[in-house]
């Protein structure tokens, strides 16, 4: 399991005092205005870097990070992917998982039997399918929907995601 999640990507800086304007890869941006610090590297070097102010605008989060005064410093973040760690994400309800956990958990049908590991999450708006890249095969790929007569067990904890392949999946 992750130790840490991506929430954002800066995608240029924002004004003229050092403000960053970050694309989301998070679910809820409104999750921004509770965060305090988030995580990045550059150059090589990790670094936490306190958040002095959130403005939300539109589907983007504009940033002002502490130390980054100038539009010249904030432009050389670009690209950056900023991160929190577990204990600052979000918290789930009963059967969410985050996808950084699912991505890799081997699969397994309802007879036990391994069908691959999950490779991917697609979003589609009313349910989310995993693919799943199947064990053994050329070309095979599974994509199941992650809907309760499908997903039967989810343990990240044991890297194991148990299925019910209904009938037309396979």
């Amino acid at each position: 399991m992750e130790d840490r999640f991506q929430v954002g990507i800066i995608s240029s800086a924002h004004g003229v005092k050092g403000e960053v304007k970050v694309f989301p890869t998070t679910d809820d941006i409104r999750r921004f205005k509770k965060l305090k610090e988030v995580i990045m590297t550059c150059k090589g070097e990790e670094k936490t870097i306190e958040l002095e102010g959130v403005k939300l605008s539109n589907q983007m989060v504009i940033l002002k990070l502490k130390g980054i005064d100038d539009r010249d410093s904030a432009d050389r973040l670009r690209n950056l992917p900023l991160f929190v760690d577990r204990k600052d994400a979000v918290k789930l309800k009963k059967d969410e998982y985050f996808v950084a956990d699912l991505i890799g958990i081997e699969v397994y049908d309802d007879s036990s039997e391994l069908l691959g590991s999950l490779v991917d999450v697609i979003f589609t708006g009313a349910n989310d399918v995993y693919v799943i890249e199947e064990k053994g095969k050329d070309e095979g790929q599974l994509l199941i929907p992650a809907i309760k007569e499908c997903i039967l067990s989810v343990e990240p904890e044991a890297n194991r995601m148990t299925v019910h392949l209904m009938e037309g999946l396979r």
